[in-house]
């Protein structure tokens, strides 16, 4: 007799079997092949119409999981398909269709730190697979451009082989950990940073759970010193402070104060949570929080998909409340203005990433060289690293302001070193014009910027340097589309880029115009001045606003404090009519 084989008809599948089948749907959809009478798997129990066209294409298949997709288009050389342009983006891949076809690569380099081996390796990648440029971000890193699909393979090979990384280096992740950039070197810092930020990054880099956010995630550790790493300007941002004898129970010593929420593109810092937290404990208070916003931040809507937006829901007492459950104990609370804190000592030097300092190592100092706009060749960098073996100790220290830092030299090769960098086009005699640029991609790579915003930034430099001369230090950002990645709201003048009308109606590539704009102890959002303003009119009026400050001000009055004691209409008046 026969054995009967049970009816399946009536019965629901185990989460095992479901699973499986998951598994098995995905992994056919990702090699193109489909069965048009079976209905498609499903990632989670219950389906959830309202989720993003993104996060359903992170359900069908984890972006880790296409690798061999990856490697099949290189094979043939073959552009990606729309849903392998954004899973590509967690091995740091960016497609630049429709400006170029190709790819750019960005590095994950926590805290900016490099060694002068590494730098020749991102160079020789540079010449031998993309087009021989490397530029500097504002978070500390390091972007290649122009990448063929049959080389991607390739690149993310040699990358990881000289001990760098590009796993989470765009969309949904934890981007990029900035620091300060002298952590270690700087007399004047609190703590040295590094061990916190280089243990946040193996825990991410190693944990699945953390390439799975609703959206992108910026955090910023400072532990003092002249050089900030701007920390009110992301998701997380741990500030060090010293506490002294006190009757809240804390003990004496280096405490992080931690702030939420801040993105400057949607014109927002960071909130002081009203938490301080011991340098033993930032690491899980770090992840905690991102475990809270791994699971409730909002995955229907991607422009209220930051924490920020988590934050204005929950309120801080309410993140709180959900960060001690996860840790299972409460976390130490101390108000903004507490009497028993003290931050780090910054004296106010201008444009600190620019110059020759000491460090708190007796004899040693560190350089701060000028990059315009972040832009390098892959000669350039070679020379980088060959002065860093040559007179220091082959370290090399990328900053958010697009430049780096040469760290222990001895004094006896101060002005040498100097020497051989002017020689390469960078100065270390700080401007107060030119050392305050800042430019993102631009539209030569970037298909969501409206401007040219690199080319834009370095002639405005050239034609203000021969106008004006400064006697107080000036930033000046330019972006090139509302994501604001080089932060246009937080520069002395923040130029956001746009397509405009001018004077004889033609569609031309301008700007509009924010002022006032801080961070740090000068924090403030720039206010929209000027609307629409053709990049060939800017420079006038650029120069023109600069000598109303100098002409007008208080005594010694910074750009910032004039710009915020007038109100719009009276900038407006001021700037036009005089």
């Amino acid at each position: 007799m026969k054995p009967t084989l049970p009816s399946l008809q009536s019965q629901e599948f185990s989460p095992d079997q479901k699973h499986y089948l998951e598994g098995f749907f995905a992994g056919i959809k990702a090699r193109g092949m489909a069965f048009a009478d079976l209905a498609p798997a499903t990632i989670t129990e219950t389906q959830d119409a309202d989720l993003t066209r993104e996060e359903r294409i992170k359900r069908e298949l984890h972006p880790f999981d296409a690798y061999s997709q990856l490697v099949e288009d290189a094979t043939f050389n073959k552009a990606p398909d729309a849903e392998s342009v954004f899973r590509y983006k967690w091995n740091g891949l960016f497609w630049l269709n429709p400006v170029k076809d190709g790819y750019m690569c960005r590095l994950r380099i926590p805290g900016g730190q490099l060694k002068a081996h590494q730098l020749r390796e991102v160079a020789d990648i540079a010449d031998d697979l993309t087009t021989g440029y490397i530029q500097i971000t504002t978070r500390s890193n390091f972007q290649i451009r122009m990448i063929e699909p049959k080389n991607c393979p390739e690149v993310l090979r040699r990358i990881q082989s000289c001990g760098l990384h590009t796993r989470g280096a765009g969309a949904d992740n934890i981007r990029n950990i900035t620091a300060t950039p002298t952590a270690g070197l700087d007399p004047y810092e609190l703590i040295d940073v590094s061990p916190h930020v280089h243990d946040l990054a193996q825990t991410i880099i190693s944990t699945r759970e953390f390439y799975d956010l609703p959206r992108k995630f910026n955090v910023a550790i400072d532990g003092g010193g002249l050089i900030s790493s701007v920390e009110d300007t992301n998701d997380i941002g741990a500030t060090a402070v010293r506490i002294g004898a006190n009757d809240l129970g804390l003990k004496p010593g280096v405490w992080f104060r931690i702030a939420l929420g801040g993105v400057t593109g949607h014109q927002t810092f960071a909130r002081d949570w009203g938490v301080v937290v011991e340098p033993r404990q930032l690491l899980k208070v770090m992840l905690a929080l991102m475990r809270v916003f791994i699971r409730d931040g909002d995955r229907t809507n991607r422009k209220k998909a930051r924490l920020k937006y988590l934050v204005e829901k929950r309120g801080l007492n309410g993140l709180l409340d959900d960060c001690e459950q996860l840790l299972g104990s409460k976390l130490s609370r101390l108000p903004v203005d507490a009497a028993c804190q003290t931050k780090a000592d910054r004296p106010p030097h201008p444009h600190p990433h620019v110059g020759v300092y000491p460090q708190k190592q007796e004899g040693l100092y560190y350089i701060g060289a000028s990059v315009p706009v972040g832009q390098l060749t892959s000669k350039q960098v070679r020379q980088i690293a060959e002065i860093a073996e040559s007179y220091g100790s082959g370290d090399v220290r990328l900053t958010v302001w697009q430049n780096f830092l040469l760290p222990n030299i001895p004094q006896a090769y101060v002005d040498t070193v100097c020497k051989r960098l002017r020689k390469l086009g960078f100065d270390t005699v700080q401007s107060h014009l030119r050392s305050g640029f800042v430019a993102c991609t631009g539209n030569r790579f970037c298909k969501y910027s409206a401007t040219d915003t690199k080319a834009h930034a370095i002639e405005l430099m050239d034609y203000l340097d021969k106008k004006i001369k400064l006697d107080q230090p000036v930033n000046i950002h330019f972006t090139g589309c509302p994501h604001s990645c080089a932060q246009h709201y937080m520069g002395d003048i923040g130029l956001l880029g746009a397509k405009v009308k001018n004077r004889s109606g033609e569609t031309v590539e301008g700007y509009h115009v924010c002022l006032g704009g801080g961070f740090g102890a000068n924090q403030k959002i720039g206010r929209q001045i000027f609307t629409g303003i053709p990049f060939d009119e800017l420079k006038d009026l650029i120069e023109k606003i600069l000598r109303v400050w100098l002409s007008q001000r208080l005594e010694a009055e910074s750009f910032q404090a004039f710009c915020n004691r007038h109100d719009i209409g009276k900038l407006q008046e001021l700037f036009t009519n005089t």
